[in-house]
């Protein structure tokens, strides 16, 4: 028998299968588009996420000898559909780093106070999270907001296709800046506030509970027996944190994903002031009744992306030549040292410790020497950079991390996570599993059908250290005066930005 675990993200669907052991049977994964209907406006074609799933699960399964046993979803976080009576959908699926509903973030504002809602919610209020999109819909797509059943976040999609119970785990509920993540319940003060019902929302369950069998039709669908039960996930980072070992107060993962995020552990909700005024939350983990904490940067493996898709075709099809994945190719040959230049990685906004919806993103220090590969480095500067200035702040309000262990697409590279440790001045540390959001669907699926006694067990058994990045002292040394530009470069900036 096997696990499943699927990974629904903001560019692309993965699904992976493990056995019991952590050995990967087989995976597959596919890309879909990011949408731009309007400036600051993104979004995510439901139709297409879905078939992405319903893709990603079958050649998962076809090319799996073993049956698969259990299945639960690893979601981005606030990204939500709204859907009819019969499942259908009515709108785009709204994107977290999309600013539109910055107007119903100060209404909310006015309304219970921004100290309340972080007291309630852990959530420092901002138009990032699902409920002021809520809102938005309702004020300025009347006739979609009239014709809703249910606002669905993703693993609910999921199931209300899949013909089973739209019930919301704990940890993605309390993305939405609509939960109590003390009373693990929708808030009636905060959704009374937004005049949202909570009718309109999926039940909220723990993490890791069983939703249900799948149907039979569903089953066909998928490539999976009617054996394969569903279990509750979670959101991307807090399961990014469980597949990576995070089930211990204080231990910090680095997922370097679309999005840079720092997940720490916490035992007892967190809500101090210095939370709240570096835009730090505080929500429930997908492990036991444990918190976590996020620093993160909206704009990290996108860059590369963006990179690859404008500047990179000559890199592209020498990678099809040569079989290569074409970000190795890219980021051959950089620099060693730093490059002088200093960028500002906003490009959709800014996450923590700014929170600011109308960031973008700003390059400084170009001159006509500046080559191919400084640019391309000056990227990955500019996002260690800035993961360095959220662990200083982090430490401000009270939360060390002195080692990262490191996760996602970004931690295949050597030459990042060097590069990583060399500014940050922190221990980066890979482990044995790059893809560890699917091992946490695969670890809650094994817990909940018995394969592990629990998720202690299961991640002694799984999880691994394996090489250790240092930071280099010299180079650390080298990049103190970058950094403290770097402090002082978006303060400078970010009124002429906002004029933009």
């Amino acid at each position: 028998m096997s696990l499943m675990g699927v990974d629904i993200g903001s560019t692309g669907a993965k699904a992976v299968v493990f056995n019991a052991d952590g050995q990967v049977l087989a995976q597959s994964y596919q890309e879909y588009d990011e949408l731009h209907p309007r400036p600051g406006f993104f979004e995510l074609d439901p139709q297409q996420v879905w078939e992405a799933f319903v893709a990603v699960t079958g050649e998962a399964a076809a090319t799996c000898r073993e049956p698969v046993q259990a299945l639960a979803i690893s979601a981005q976080g606030e990204a939500f559909v709204p859907v009819d009576e019969h499942g259908e959908f009515l709108y785009g699926s709204i994107l977290s780093y999309d600013g539109r509903a910055e107007q119903q973030v100060r209404q909310l504002a006015e309304r219970l106070g921004e100290r309340q809602i972080f007291q309630i919610t852990g959530m420092p209020i901002h138009p990032s999270f699902t409920l002021p999109k809520l809102m938005w819909l309702r004020d300025n797509e009347p006739q979609v907001h009239a014709a809703t059943h249910k606002y669905l976040l993703w693993p609910d999609v999921i199931c209300c296709k899949l013909g089973l119970p739209v019930r919301l785990d704990w940890s993605l509920a309390g993305r939405t800046m609509a939960f109590d993540i003390t009373k693990r319940s929708w808030s009636e003060p905060v959704l009374e506030a937004a005049g949202i019902s909570a009718e309109l929302l999926a039940e909220p369950i723990r993490p890791g509970e069983v939703i249900g069998q799948l149907p039979a039709n569903a089953a066909q669908l998928l490539g999976l027996s009617t054996e394969c039960v569903v279990v509750a996930g979670g959101h991307d980072q807090p399961m990014n944190a469980l597949g990576a070992g995070i089930i211990g107060e204080g231990l910090a993962v680095d997922g370097m994903g679309t999005v840079e995020c720092v997940t720490v552990a916490f035992t007892e909700p967190v809500l101090t002031e210095a939370m709240l005024s570096h835009g730090y939350c505080c929500y429930p983990h997908v492990a036991g009744d444990m918190y976590v904490s996020l620093a993160f940067n909206y704009s990290s493996g996108s860059l590369l992306r963006w990179f690859r898709d404008n500047f990179a075709e000559a890199d592209r099809i020498r990678a099809a030549e040569q079989g290569r994945d074409v970000y190795e190719i890219i980021l051959e040959g950089l620099p060693d040292g730093p490059t002088g230049l200093l960028v500002v990685p906003y490009f959709a906004g800014a996450g923590t410790p700014y929170m600011d919806a109308r960031a973008r993103g700003t390059m400084v220090g170009m001159t006509s020497a500046t080559d191919r590969k400084s640019f391309i480095k000056a990227l990955l500067e500019g996002v260690c950079l800035d993961l360095r200035l959220n662990l200083e702040s982090l430490k401000q309000a009270g939360v060390e991390v002195s080692r990262l262990r490191a996760t996602g697409g970004g931690s295949k590279s050597p030459y990042w996570l060097q590069l990583k440790a060399d500014i940050t001045g922190r221990q980066v540390v890979t482990i044995n599993v790059v893809e560890s959001g699917c091992q946490a669907g695969a670890i809650l699926g094994g817990v909940a059908t018995g394969v592990y006694e629990s998720l202690q067990q299961a991640v002694e058994w799984l999880v691994h250290e394996q090489v250790v990045y240092e930071p280099r002292p010299a180079m650390y040394e080298s990049y103190q005066h970058y950094f403290q530009l770097y402090q002082q470069l978006w303060p400078a900036v970010r009124e002429i930005v906002h004029q933009l």
